[in-house]
């Protein structure tokens, strides 16, 4: 008898035992497959109430999400001449319309009108429609055209007021509160401040007096220099340097207690002073001989 050698069907014939794992392998494939369609795998979990309530919710609140959201523009009164792109986008404009108004703008040049806006930018009636009742001009263009007001706006209530005084040149020593209060930086406090400089002074002999007053900034020293001047000197009561006392000439504003000590002390070694010995004492104030001499007896 002669031997089959044809390797198919050696490859192909089965045992017993074979058959039997091959069927016991498609019963766990199908066993599996079944359990899939009808077990829920699903670990249940114990929800709150209040869990409960919100999962309730979620159908909503994915159908809000995926719907579109329109985006609203607000549109408030404005100037149309200084619309800018995005604004200009915003408001339904084309770029060539709002390039228009720009170059316009460049110029100097300004819209006063719905009309003359639409002339600018040659934007369609049906957009100036839309926009143009939000446009808000300055009161001097609505109101002009020879005092023919438009019925929309009300005729203001001009009011005429006074022009500003003009300054004129006086003596400080003249000079009253109100006076100096018309220079610009002088109010009440520095205005009382000057008098009563001037009254312990009894007078200003210079202007260069009005350096010694606390608060002056310089624009405002420019300022009394130029409106207020020494017309004549006032009287002023002078202070016998050769006869007068410490506390005497401690009352005078430029000697302090040193200075007249100093003063007094010079005075005894040298003799009467004479107006060149006060460059001599100690602690003088020399930058203001000239001024302090007007106010002294020798």
């Amino acid at each position: 008898m002669q031997e089959d050698n044809n390797p198919f069907k050696t490859i192909l014939t089965f045992s017993k035992d074979q058959r039997k794992g091959i069927l016991l392998l498609f019963a766990i494939i199908i066993g599996l497959q079944v359990a899939y369609y009808f077990v829920d795998f699903n670990s249940s979990e114990k929800q709150t109430p209040e869990e409960q309530n919100w999962l309730s919710l979620q159908a909503n609140i994915d159908t809000l999400k995926t719907q579109k959201s329109k985006t609203t523009y607000t549109i408030y009164p404005f100037n149309p001449n200084f619309i800018t792109d995005f604004k200009g986008y915003k408001l339904g404009m084309k770029t060539e319309e709002i390039n228009k108004l720009l170059a316009f703008r460049k110029q100097g040049k300004f819209a006063n009108s719905p009309e003359e806006f639409q002339n600018v930018t040659g934007i369609s009636d049906s957009l100036l429609n839309a926009i143009s009742p939000y446009f808000k001009f300055p009161d001097w263009v609505t109101n002009k055209n020879n005092g023919n007001y438009n019925s929309k706006y009300p005729k203001s209530n001009w009011k005429e007021y006074p022009k500003k005084e003009a300054l004129k040149v006086l003596d400080i020593n003249q000079a009253t509160k109100e006076d100096l209060m018309k220079i610009s930086g002088i109010g009440d406090a520095i205005s009382d401040r000057i008098l009563i400089q001037k009254e312990s002074y009894t007078g200003f002999v210079s202007m260069d007096q009005m350096n010694d007053i606390w608060g002056l900034s310089p624009e405002v020293l420019a300022s009394l220099n130029k409106y207020f001047k020494i017309s004549t000197l006032p009287k002023v009561k002078k202070i016998n340097i050769n006869n007068a006392s410490i506390k005497e000439l401690g009352q005078f504003p430029y000697f302090k207690y040193p200075i007249s000590k100093n003063i007094v002390t010079y005075r005894s070694m040298n003799g009467d002073l004479k107006i060149e010995d006060l460059a001599n004492i100690k602690g003088f104030p020399v930058d203001k001989i000239k001024i302090i001499a007007l106010y002294l007896e020798f």
